[in-house]
């Protein structure tokens, strides 16, 4: 049985969309071409993919089925008819990633505005947020994350600074009120301001000095979201407390003197992002012309690119 691909494609882009209007939108076809194309992939197979109402479009059982052995199916295609990229004089294409806030903002900056004008023929998409995702199912290229939040047997380029630390701060008008703690346990008679992970989990502070490792769990009036980090820094600057982010954030407001480093000899230091992606056998060449600038601007080798198996996936690593 033959059936036209266009048919196959316009049917899926209305399942990933959740239905005909947004199908229209994402694909830049209309409405109705999209319901054309449907019916005439009905007509051929017999069968009822989608049951159509004025407010919504629901998947047969049948349509369910079909759609979810079709996708695979059809990303590998795509992903074949991609090698013709390679021969383009320029690449071309889509891009999107899934990015934690922090890489948003102290990673991608540098990177984000030279890679769009060495390659202006593709177009890039951020997707920032702190949570797990799959990237298959998110429709997401790839990913960065650190270390020990990685998917297991992803592919691994290292992007953006090797070396991180976690400081700790506050305003000097709050220290010069409530005293400089001297060693990780004074933070326990603070107000301190925390961050609450997506999974809702308040980790504890993990600080360290010659080996020493001191864990508090400390409390204070302030919990904000991941999502919510420059609160926490206005909030500090204000007087709240005392906060913990990346020192690569706060550092202006270290310069600046809004904000004093609070037991520094104890930060903690963690290794940096990765560029992650699924280990498929075709890259799509926007990827690919993504990781080669990546790698070109990275100071360790090119080849430094790791297949991750079970046991690195969990190695220990200082949590961001």
């Amino acid at each position: 049985m033959s059936v036209d691909f266009g048919d196959i494609s316009a049917f899926l882009a209305i399942v990933k969309a959740g239905g005909f209007r947004d199908a229209a939108r994402a694909t830049g076809d209309s409405a109705s071409r999209l319901s054309e194309a449907v019916r005439r992939l009905e007509a051929r197979l017999g069968v009822r993919l989608l049951h159509r109402t004025t407010r919504s479009v629901e998947l047969t059982a049948v349509g369910r089925e079909l759609a979810d052995r079709l996708a695979p199916a059809i990303a590998e295609v795509d992903l074949a008819l991609d090698v013709v990229n390679g021969y383009r004089e320029r690449i071309a294409g889509r891009l999107k990633l899934n990015v934690p806030v922090s890489a948003a903002r102290l990673v991608l900056p540098d990177i984000v505005p030279p890679f769009l004008a060495a390659y202006p023929d593709i177009h890039l998409e951020i997707v920032a947020e702190d949570t797990f995702v799959d990237l298959v199912a998110s429709g997401c290229d790839a990913g960065i994350r650190y270390d020990e939040r990685l998917e297991q047997d992803m592919i691994a380029v290292p992007i953006g600074p090797r070396r991180q630390r976690y400081a700790l701060a506050a305003s000097p008008a709050y220290l010069d009120g409530h005293g400089r703690p001297i060693h990780p346990r004074d933070l326990l008679v603070h107000n301190c301001i925390r961050s609450r992970f997506a999974s809702g989990a308040v980790a504890p502070w993990e600080l360290e000095r010659d080996g020493e490792v001191f864990r508090v769990d400390a409390t204070g009036q302030l919990v904000v979201g991941t999502g919510a980090s420059e609160l926490m820094v206005a909030s500090a600057i204000a007087g709240v407390g005392i906060m913990g982010l990346f020192e690569d954030w706060i550092r202006p407001h270290f310069s600046s003197g809004a904000l004093e480093p609070v037991l520094e000899p104890w930060w903690p230091g963690f290794s940096g992002p990765f560029l992650y992606y699924p280990g498929r056998r075709l890259v799509p060449a926007p990827l690919r012309a993504f990781i080669d600038f990546i790698k070109a601007r990275n100071v360790a080798p090119p080849d430094q690119a790791v297949r991750l198996q079970s046991a690195t996936a969990s190695s220990s690593m200082a949590s961001a």
